[in-house]
């Protein structure tokens, strides 16, 4: 009895809206416009029905931050350390020290001292460097700097002198100076050099020594 009267009762409610509005209910309308006229359901609704339930869905694709900052360079490989100098190949410049050691650091104006032209491996393996005497010069300037005598001006020498020098040894050429002024091909005359400062100038083909001081007397 109770279910017919509850039949009745609602029955009773959509008749009396069809009365009204002169429409019959539709499963496909929403609440009205403010004039009255029926609006249809949101075509998104159709697909995600839960949004006229009111439950909030995410329709964003979840992203992934960028493990790079936008802008910065990709990153690569650090760049392999410069290899070190390798036992048994040959001496570079960077691998020798070249000295003059005037032996004594005096003489007296017209004798004939020697100079000893040193060669020393400062690197921590072998080497191998050619020594040969047309690539050795000792030099004698004065304190300006102008060139007044050379070894190899008057009596270039040849020879063929290829070493293996181990870690700090050293080959010493000595250098014998006849005390007389000198240039390149021994061209003009020469001349007894007179009492006063010098600086001895040594090399070995491209690798060059310090100054080292000397004094006539």
């Amino acid at each position: 009895m109770l279910g017919g009267t509850l039949g009745v009762v609602v029955g009773g409610s959509w008749a009396g809206v069809a009365a009204v509005t002169g429409d019959t209910p539709s499963d496909s309308v929403v609440a009205g416009s403010s004039d009255g006229a029926p609006v249809p359901t949101p075509a998104l609704e159709q697909v995600l029905p839960s949004l006229a339930a009111g439950v909030q869905v995410s329709t964003t694709a979840p992203t992934t931050a960028p493990t790079t900052a936008p802008g910065a360079p990709a990153s690569t490989p650090s760049a392999a350390a410069p290899a070190g100098p390798v036992s048994g190949g040959p001496c570079s410049d960077d691998m020798l020290a070249v000295e003059v050691r005037p032996s004594p650091s005096s003489a007296t104006v017209g004798s004939k001292p020697t100079f000893d032209l040193v060669v020393t491996n400062v690197s921590p393996v072998a080497c191998v460097r050619t020594l040969d005497k047309g690539l050795q010069e000792v030099v004698l300037v004065d304190g300006a700097g102008n060139r007044l005598w050379g070894s190899n001006d008057c009596f270039p020498e040849a020879s063929s002198d290829v070493r293996t020098l181990q870690p700090g040894e050293s080959a010493v050429f000595p250098v014998l100076w006849s005390g007389l002024t000198s240039a390149p091909g021994c061209a003009g005359e020469r001349s007894t050099l007179g009492a006063g400062n010098y600086l001895l100038r040594g090399r070995l083909d491209t690798k060059t020594s310090p100054d080292a001081p000397f004094a006539l007397t």
